[in-house]
């Protein structure tokens, strides 16, 4: 009796993470550029009662055996990098990447990922994030510019009142052989792993890297109906757990009273 109570009390930990695996993606609904997560499960180790394939006393095997498993534990939480919507924003400094990639930037003197595209000019006139840290590599706009223009292949283009080119640059994307195993550090940003492989350089709508979309920023890709029915499955599973040890209590108050 005393296994149901332990498999049951793996069942509502399990649930448990994974309500605030939820409640972090619903959190960030509107956080530009995030990357929802999904908790991933798996079962414990069985106890074989009677292994299957067991040999019976008349020269048979057993087909099935006896495995009782003894519950489940938290294999991993995943980022999930499917592409958000875009909303329209109209402000010319704005990026959003259709596609696959990551914007690279300088954060103190580590270099940092990120898909939110809410770049800024500093004092400097260099493109920085909300954070003020600058675009890698570094992409300076003249003081005279008032139009600035990036295409989709990322190449940056600024003029003045009359038209005339001051400056023209190429943007660059970064991508990882597995983005999911890149470190979350928070505010939009990730970092390389030994998981996530080191950082590859491209440009804008070549080698399978996205394009650029300017004037737009990247929603995060929540679907809140899903994640509300992932809530109430979560509930009910914890609810059904939490009733499981209830019953294997009350069983054992009754084989405590009869042996009494």
């Amino acid at each position: 009796m005393m296994r149901s109570l332990w498999t049951a009390a793996t069942g509502m930990d399990a649930q448990q993470l994974n309500m605030d695996v939820v409640a972090h993606n619903l959190a960030n609904a509107n956080t530009t550029g995030f990357k929802k997560s999904r908790a991933n499960f798996e079962d414990l180790m069985y106890q074989n009662l009677i292994p299957p394939g067991a040999e019976t006393g008349a020269s048979g095997t057993i087909p099935t055996g006896i495995q009782i498993g003894m519950g489940v534990k938290t294999a991993s939480v995943q980022k999930i990098f499917t592409q958000g919507n875009f909303t329209e924003t109209g402000n010319q400094l704005d990026l959003a990447i259709e596609g696959k990639g990551f914007f690279k930037v300088l954060r103190g003197a580590d270099e940092v990922y990120t898909r939110a595209g809410t770049f800024k000019l500093d004092s400097e006139g260099y493109l920085v994030d909300s954070e003020g840290n600058r675009l890698q590599p570094e992409v300076s706009i003249p003081r005279e510019a008032v139009t600035i223009n990036v295409d989709p292949r990322g190449t940056l283009s600024a003029f003045d009142q009359n038209g005339t080119l001051l400056a023209s640059v190429n943007l660059t994307l970064y991508d990882f052989a597995n983005p999911a195993g890149l470190l979350s550090l928070g505010k939009n940003y990730f970092a390389p792993s030994e998981a996530s492989g080191d950082a590859v350089e491209g440009q804008p709508g070549t080698e399978g890297f996205g394009t650029l979309l300017q004037g737009f920023l990247e929603s995060a890709n929540i679907n809140v109906v899903e994640e509300m029915v992932n809530m109430i499955a979560g509930q009910r599973a914890y609810e059904a757990n939490s009733k499981v040890i209830r019953t294997a209590d009350e069983m054992l108050r009754i084989a405590n009273s009869v042996a009494s």
